[in-house]
């Protein structure tokens, strides 16, 4: 099978992993992410796990809105791309995939530093970690990365060093539901994909902004589970942005993503 028709049962399948997970509400993630890890500078990758995300991704900035920021992904050129999905040793790759909602935010934050400039970030379900990525470049005093999946929080620091940048911090667990700290601003892209998830995180990030007078940032290229949402009211739409022919080949003919506010303040105006 080519990736790219497992690239489609990866976006079926992350509706119900991270969902899953998700439900796991008292117990965290799932038994699959039972545990939970946490990286920062300094800490080395598994040489094995290393070796192996090396040989079986590409290093690639093109075919993306954000050329700046170099990430290690799945392409036609990988092994993987025409291998059948079940040989792959570890858990689904949703992070080597450069989801267009994430490509949203990392392009309106590279473009507008001053949204992060001296906050603290929250890069929500970060994958590829191109949003944090992008964040810690444009000036943010402080940058999380979360994740439920180990494997992506090994892929995240490849790609910072890719990128020139120390490690930030990642946390591999679920937070959704929990105390996650302050933070000025928190970024989720690509996340709504089932209903209930999408109800536990409209539910979570509500109290985040209520408590806390968080900023949210939602990129999504209009998929039909996050507009038909009943947070899709709430929104205000900041940003869209025409997807590269690459991205939009991957993506099933999604022409465009678009960046929105959960919150809308002066302070997403053009830097």
């Amino acid at each position: 099978m080519a990736f790219r028709g497992w690239k489609w049962l990866l976006l079926l399948g992350r509706q119900n992993t991270f969902a899953k997970a998700w439900r796991s509400r008292r117990g965290g993630p799932s038994l699959r992410w039972k545990r939970c890890c946490h990286w920062s500078a300094g800490k080395s990758l598994d040489p094995e796990v290393r070796a192996f995300l090396e040989e079986n991704t590409e290093v690639t900035s093109s075919g993306h809105l954000t050329p700046e920021i170099r990430l290690r992904l799945l392409t036609p050129r990988c092994r993987f791309w025409r291998e059948k999905p079940d040989l792959w040793p570890y858990g689904d790759p949703f992070w080597a995939i450069y989801w267009p909602g994430g490509q949203a935010l990392s392009r309106y934050i590279l473009d507008n530093p001053c949204v992060v400039k001296g906050r603290s970030v929250l890069d929500l379900g970060s994958g590829c970690g191109a949003t944090a990525i992008a964040a810690v470049m444009s000036g943010a005093s402080q940058v999380l990365a979360n994740d439920i999946d180990p494997i992506a929080g090994m892929a995240m620091i490849l790609n910072c060093e890719l990128n020139h940048l120390n490690p930030f911090p990642i946390t591999i667990k679920n937070i959704i539901n929990s105390e996650a700290g302050n933070w000025d601003l928190i970024v989720l892209g690509d996340m709504f994909y089932d209903e209930q998830l999408a109800d536990g995180l409209h539910h979570w990030l509500r109290k985040r902004i209520r408590i806390e007078q968080t900023e949210v940032l939602i990129g999504d290229p209009g998929r039909h589970q996050f507009l038909s949402h009943s947070i899709h009211s709430q929104l205000h739409k900041v940003i869209e942005y025409s997807l590269p022919e690459y991205t939009r080949q991957e993506n099933n003919g999604l022409t465009s993503s678009i960046v929105w506010s959960y919150q809308p303040s002066n302070s997403l105006e053009s830097c």
